[in-house]
């Protein structure tokens, strides 16, 4: 597999948008990368010598900033010392760290390989292994998870300095194995006015404790913003490798196929194997819409003017005026913010300023 990947990056690096009708360059050889991340899957199976080559080749076939950001994702139950110092000696200078929680309850209500002592013992580790920039990821609104153990988790956080965190509502998927255990009452079913609740005091916890809330579902210290994720925040373009990754070139959206072998298979014979589609201009709009009201920049109105269009700024700034709640925002210069109430709501407010 790694030699697949390795080969994917040769073939994107040769193709340009000048040359090549499928745009899988995505990426001109003057533009710099500014970031790198292992997720999906499982990186941690990688071995350090798999990494180092990866890296090494995205460094040989393109431009990588100096100080890029290469985000490598791990459990728990992967974090050891010797796991630590490889990561780290292949170039890894970012971890994040899937957490989820520090109560054992729900850790094994979530079906996760790790427990209490590994959570904790994972960020004590990575932090003695020299990695200053870290990130955690936090469940809220489990069944049976209260406000108090809410806050203890929080405050765990705070008291072991973490600089980043990103916290998400436990969400139940169709056709999952969670959700056919809550059909059969095997397993209590989440409640959406406690998850409410736990978030707003996830908001002032973390605020008071000097993260930024720079994101609906991350917070970060001064200075530990996620880059990589704030690039797809921003309308930047990327190049996903591997099978299933996803790329975007400003323009549309191509994904490789899942199916590990056929992916291996095509990239012997130097094809990616892949679909793609075109963004409308609706859908480029709405796309805006839905991600700048997440972040703590805001909606810009002179952008939406600058790029889509006058009567389309006019439009958003009547569904405001009309239809959205004023306690649920506020504007700063030409900025629209969502307020902590607002937040709760995001998704529904973006769409009832879709198009």
């Amino acid at each position: 597999m790694v030699d697949s990947i390795i080969k994917e990056i040769e073939i994107r690096s040769k193709a340009t948008t000048e040359n090549d009708k499928t745009d899988i360059g995505i990426i001109s050889p003057e533009e710099k990368i500014e970031t790198i991340y292992f997720g999906g899957g499982t990186p941690s199976l990688l071995s350090k010598d798999e990494i180092f080559s990866i890296i090494f080749s995205i460094r040989k076939n393109f431009i990588v900033e100096n100080d890029a950001e290469i985000t490598f994702e791990a459990n728990p139950d992967d974090i050891n010392p010797d796991n630590l110092d490889d990561w780290k000696m292949a170039g890894i200078n970012r971890l994040s760290i899937g957490v989820q929680s520090f109560i054992e309850r729900d850790l094994k209500w979530m079906n996760r390989a790790h427990n209490t002592k590994q959570a904790l013992d994972s960020i004590k580790l990575s932090k003695n292994a020299g990695f200053k920039n870290f990130s955690i990821d936090l469940i809220f609104g489990t069944p049976g998870l209260s406000d108090e153990e809410w806050g203890q988790n929080i405050k765990t956080i705070i008291d072991l300095e973490v600089p980043h965190i990103s916290a998400y509502a436990l969400t139940v998927e169709p056709k999952t194995a969670l959700h056919k255990m809550i059909s059969l009452k095997r397993k209590e079913n989440i409640n959406s006015d406690v998850q409410a609740k736990q978030f707003l005091i996830l908001m002032k916890m973390l605020r008071d404790a000097g993260y930024e809330h720079y994101e609906i579902s991350n917070f970060a210290k001064p200075g530990f913003r996620s880059r990589h994720n704030s690039s797809y925040w921003q309308g930047k373009k990327y190049i996903g490798i591997g099978p299933s990754a996803h790329s975007y070139n400003g323009k549309g959206r191509m994904w490789n196929t899942v199916n590990n072998v056929f992916y291996i298979k095509s990239l012997k014979e130097n094809i990616i194997p892949f679909e793609k589609e075109m963004l409308t201009d609706k859908e480029k709009t709405e796309e805006y819409i839905m991600t700048s009201l997440r972040t703590i920049e805001g909606l810009d109105l002179d952008f939406v003017e600058n790029n889509f269009s006058n009567a389309e700024r006019e439009r958003i700034e009547n569904i405001l005026e009309t239809k959205i709640e004023k306690e649920n925002f506020f504007q700063q210069n030409e900025k629209i913010i969502l307020t902590d109430k607002g937040k709760l709501f995001a998704d529904a407010i973006a769409v009832e300023l879709f198009v």
